[in-house]
């Protein structure tokens, strides 16, 4: 089987995940690993990607616009993290592009920090408006996420594709 690990990675959460799943393929079956491209064939695919207005990058959209009668398998980092209702929403809505002949086979996501830019953004709006307690739960959630994808994230990436790895071979 030919396996293709191809991500969209802004801040580097995203590329980290990347390599801990490349690092659980046998090199003989890995026959891409990076950027989307057009020239990228094999018979299954990890897809990444960075989380973005609530989806998936255009760049990884168009990817899996484009792939027919092939295994895919999505994983991606976020800001916010700690709810699976929230990762699967989100898979979900990254994964709209995806053609209905492709066999989905399940996805992963963990929190990924964010650029300082953001949290100065949210303290200037605190500054503008301290009675908004949302913004308190969003400058929380940031410094939460400075320590993601942690060694337990990358833990957990590692058994995910194990255990697609191990369905897999039941067939």
């Amino acid at each position: 089987m030919k396996i293709a690990v191809v991500f969209d990675s802004k801040s580097g959460n995203t590329e980290m995940l990347a390599e801990a799943i490349k690092g659980e393929i046998a090199a003989e079956k890995l026959v891409y690993f990076g950027k989307p491209t057009e020239d990228v064939e094999a018979d299954l695919y990890y897809v990444g990607s960075c989380t973005q207005r609530g989806m998936c990058t255009s760049k990884v959209a168009d990817f899996l616009k484009n792939l027919k009668n092939k295994k895919v398998a999505f994983f991606g980092t976020a800001g916010y993290g700690g709810s699976e209702s929230y990762y699967k929403t989100l898979a979900k809505r990254s994964l709209e592009p995806l053609d209905d002949s492709n066999e989905f086979l399940g996805w992963f996501y963990c929190q990924g920090k964010m650029p300082m830019s953001v949290r100065d953004r949210y303290e200037k709006m605190m500054t503008a408006h301290p009675e908004d307690k949302k913004l308190y739960v969003s400058l929380e959630n940031f410094d939460e996420a400075l320590s993601h994808p942690d060694e337990e994230d990358i833990k957990r990436v590692k058994a995910w594709v194990a255990e697609l790895s191990a369905d897999g071979d039941k067939e």
